[in-house]
């Protein structure tokens, strides 16, 4: 017998509920629910076809014999075949499956099933992960900490504001990703070459033909069936998937690096469990391995994306099957990654904390510096020229720099000595004018509350109104 691995992303990473959608099992019977629908869509269309014979069918639904399969299949060479006699066998019935059909029109739409319900659970969860970003903003609005920028200390900003701007930008892709869910695209029943010529024939008119995709989208959940794709939809669908979902990991990931980032400066933490282990030579170690998961899941996509824009524009003619190698790898993966993805980010946000000792120490370094530009604005407007001002700032901020950095200084300062230089004495600006600036940290946040609370309304109007069964969801135990 030939020996076969596990899928590790399935196994490792991903939840029940997506690995249940791609099981081969529950693939087999999404297969025989689409031949049950266009069974049933037949005969109500006037086809001979007995209600014991559509009865057989139902029963033997999942009654699936892998063995048996695979059996047909070593001689027929073709799966979807090895399928249809499998079902007709177990059912003991007539062969009335798959008539007026292809092999195409029985996998594409089911493929298409498989990624819309994967997604419709991938889509809950991504509303769950921007209620708690929204969460963490307000929880943190309070927390003034050093932003930075080139990883630089620039100015001073809010936690809250830093976890809104990440918040800001998921809110964007997802709405690219709603649309996309509300307007995917069933196949439908097309034939071999997209004309529906075999189903036309078979049920007599066009109208019946109409109808019937549209019955058949309907039980799929579907509003809108594509009119003349070949024998195979689109691959840029699958193209335009990929990218959405590469859209929304970018947030996630900036979020993720934040928090590496952040946690390396110990302002953070995302969690550390009783009995976890941060490394197996260094016992002081606690990692941030969930936020580095987060960046690796976040590169697969990528890569997946770019798997899927290789097949886009690919198709010859009417079509072919060279992009199916690709796609079984793929699609599944693609929602192994991204469920993955969901549980863990969320566990991340979960289990966030802060340590407000070490931000107000980070801060109480660098204020001096922060505060550079509101110095050099108070100096022009005393009558000093900017550019002067700017150079002799830039003087006593790169020596109080270079100190703390060669020697290790504690102490900040670059207020004292800009106090005592001739041309801001000259000036008025006094030790006391420039501590006056540094007093009252708040001040340095300029709009940031307001944008906080600005995203935060945008998100409950966009998403947490309409999907509020989502936003409570919990993850489930990662490793």
């Amino acid at each position: 017998m030939k020996m076969t691995n596990a899928n590790i992303l399935s196994a490792r990473y991903a939840t029940s509920e997506i690995n249940n959608i791609f099981s081969e099992k529950q693939k087999i019977i999404y297969e025989r629910e689409l031949w049950l629908a266009v069974l049933k869509a037949q005969k109500e269309l006037g086809l001979d076809i007995s209600d014991k014979e559509i009865v057989k069918f139902e029963k033997a639904l999942s009654k699936i014999d892998l063995d048996l399969i695979k059996k047909i299949e070593v001689k027929t060479k073709h799966d979807v075949k090895a399928r249809i006699e499998a079902y007709v066998q177990t059912a003991r019935a007539g062969e009335y499956i798959h008539r007026g059909m292809t092999s195409r029109d029985l996998t594409d739409n089911v493929e298409q099933m498989q990624i819309k319900k994967a997604l419709e659970i991938i889509f809950g969860k991504l509303v769950a992960i921007l209620k708690q970003f929204c969460d963490k903003a307000e929880e943190y609005q309070g927390i003034v900490l050093t932003a930075r920028t080139h990883h630089q200390p620039a100015q001073p900003t809010l936690l809250g504001r830093r976890i809104a701007m990440w918040a800001e930008e998921l809110i964007w892709h997802l709405r690219d990703l709603e649309s996309f869910l509300e307007n995917y695209p069933l196949r439908g029943i097309k034939g071999p070459v997209g004309t529906q010529f075999d189903m036309l024939n078979l049920l007599g008119n066009k109208e019946k033909l109409r109808l019937l995709e549209q019955k058949l989208a309907q039980k799929l959940g579907f509003k809108q069936v594509l009119q003349a794709t070949g024998q195979v939809y689109p691959r840029s669908l699958d193209y335009k998937l990929g990218t959405c979902l590469v859209g929304i990991s970018a947030a996630l990931e900036n979020f993720a690096k934040g928090m590496r980032l952040m946690a390396g400066y110990e302002l953070v933490t995302e969690g550390f469990s009783a009995g976890q282990v941060g490394s197996s030579a260094m016992p002081h170690k606690m990692n941030t391995r969930s936020s580095e998961r987060i960046c690796g899941f976040c590169e697969l996509l990528k890569m997946y994306a770019d798997g899927a824009s290789r097949l886009s524009g690919d198709q010859w003619e009417e079509g072919d099957v060279s992009c199916s190698v690709v796609r079984r790898v793929i699609i599944p993966d693609v929602f192994y990654v991204m469920d993955g993805l969901c549980e863990t980010v969320l566990t991340v946000l979960k289990n966030m904390g802060t340590y407000p000792a070490m931000i107000e120490k980070e801060l109480e370094r660098y204020l001096p510096f922060l505060a550079s530009t509101e110095i050099l604005i108070t100096a022009v407007k005393a009558g000093i020229g900017r550019e002067e001002a700017h150079e002799l700032i830039k003087k006593y901020a790169v020596k109080e720099a270079l100190k703390i950095r060669d020697q290790g200084a504690e102490n900040n300062n670059l207020i004292k000595l800009l106090a005592q230089d001739p041309v801001f004495k000259n000036k008025g600006i006094t030790k006391e004018v420039l501590d006056k600036i540094l007093k009252h940290k708040k001040h340095f946040m300029g709009n940031a509350d307001h944008q906080i609370q600005e995203v935060v309304k945008q998100a409950e109007k966009l998403f947490f109104k309409k999907y509020k069964k989502f936003s409570s969801y919990k993850p489930k135990d990662i490793f």
